[in-house]
């Protein structure tokens, strides 16, 4: 199973970006993972925040495959702590799907077309993070996961 992770926009701050590229390395040694950036909408100040949610939802709906599971990180989603996080990570990989999708929005959500095809929604906190911040945490949790799975020290329960 590949597990890819989609977000809109990239990362600004090098040091964030230098934590996700090393988590996502770690990653590297449970599973296959792909971090998919989405560039940016140009002129959105002239679009409203419904045509942004849309144009975006297009951009995200073309990197989807029919056999893809879908699951959006939405702050109305079920939360998880990390060993049910695990377990929910095992459960999807036993279940024979070749691509589990995350999908990162952009700063208004998404539209109803990635709603209506997303298999669930994942919520990190019932607290707001910046959209950058998130891949951090959420990347780290993957890492995380994976270490709870396989019974490492990493996590300490």
């Amino acid at each position: 199973m590949t597990i890819k992770l989609i977000a809109i926009g990239k990362t600004d701050n090098k040091e964030l970006q230098s934590l996700i590229n090393e988590y996502a390395k770690r990653l590297g040694h449970y599973i296959r993972f792909e971090f998919d950036i989405i560039p940016d909408i140009k002129n959105t100040k002239n679009l409203s925040e419904t045509q942004q949610k849309q144009k975006e939802g297009e951009l995200i709906l073309k990197r989807i495959n029919n056999s893809d599971v879908m699951i959006l990180l939405d702050e109305i989603g079920k939360q998880y702590n990390s060993v049910e996080f695990a377990d929910y990570l095992q459960k999807h990989m036993n279940s024979g799907i070749k691509q589990l999708v995350f999908v990162i929005g952009g700063p208004y959500g998404f539209s109803q077309e990635v709603y209506s095809k997303a298999k669930g929604k994942l919520s990190l906190s019932k607290m707001t993070f910046s959209h950058q911040m998130i891949r951090l945490f959420f990347i780290e949790q993957l890492y995380r996961g994976f270490t709870i799975l396989r019974n490492e020290p990493y996590h300490h329960r």
